[in-house]
């Protein structure tokens, strides 16, 4: 009998299911079983619809149950964005990190992850992380900033000057092989990442070219298992490794056709790709 890991307990040896790799307000039991069926050792959630199953009033107790009964833990909360806007944080930003802050109370989660769009002042920018880092401390939490294309932290090194810069224990980057790839898809920019400094690791695969016109909806609907794809996964593998990272690695295999649909064969698909992929 399996047992359960606590999401602070997870290493570089685990596999969390990422929310994004089915649709944001995907069929909860569906999503549990496929993380099970995966063998993955917890699953992320995404902050509006943990609000959603809390009108439902499905947490935070019944998730708590439904979590225990498949052996999986909470591990990951995203996303986080607003952070780090010129003046006074938003009402709706406050609402989304006092619900992130809820559901690492009641899960013991360990990680945050947070995206810009930031100010342009690198000081205010810096200011505002250190500023998150601090009151995801007293959660419990570590935070990882994301670089994406599509935004103002563009690459790796704009993630780091930030994280460099806010100088936080429990802040660092999340590198994902999809904003690597269709960024700068320069490794050597992943190798100069401090092992401590990568607080989380996203995997999936996919064309090199893209599918969709749109960046943003090109990485909602059209990554494919790791393995199964063109990109470098094995390459960006090793240099994640190299970089001394220990942290779990989650599946964020963002597709549409997961959607509506029983995605439990398409996870383990993804789980069993990446474990090959790490094998050789």
């Amino acid at each position: 009998m399996p047992t359960i890991r606590k999401p602070r307990e997870l290493t570089g040896n685990d596999l969390v299911l990422s929310h994004f790799t089915l649709g944001r307000h995907h069929d909860i039991t569906n999503r549990l079983d496929a993380a099970a069926a995966a063998r993955c050792a917890g699953i992320g959630i995404y902050i509006r619809d943990y609000q959603r199953l809390e009108a439902e009033g499905m947490a935070p107790a019944q998730l708590i149950e439904m979590l225990d009964e498949r052996h999986l833990c909470l591990a990951e909360i995203e996303a986080l964005r607003g952070w780090a806007d010129d003046g006074e944080l938003s009402e709706d930003y406050l609402d989304q990190e006092t619900a992130a802050f809820r559901i690492a109370d009641a899960f013991e989660c360990r990680y945050i992850q947070a995206i810009g769009p930031v100010a342009d002042d690198p000081a205010v920018a810096a200011a505002g992380f250190a500023a998150l880092c601090d009151r995801a401390a007293a959660h419990g939490l570590v935070v990882g900033l994301e670089f994406l294309p599509f935004t103002n932290i563009v690459t790796a090194s704009d993630a780091l000057a930030i994280v460099d810069a806010a100088d936080r224990p429990n802040g660092g980057i999340c590198v994902d092989i999809w904003h690597h790839t269709r960024g700068a898809n320069d490794l050597d920019l992943i190798r100069a990442i401090p092992g401590h400094r990568v607080m989380g690791i996203q995997l999936s695969d996919g064309p090199i070219a893209p599918t969709l016109d749109s960046y943003y909806e090109d990485c909602l609907r059209t990554r494919v298992a790791p393995g199964s794809g063109e990109m470098d996964v094995a390459g960006f593998l090793d240099a994640v490794k190299s970089a001394g990272a220990t942290v779990p690695m989650s599946l964020e295999v963002c597709n549409e056709a997961t959607w509506d649909s029983d995605a439990t064969q398409f996870v383990v698909a993804c789980a069993e790709g990446l474990r090959e992929l790490r094998r050789t």
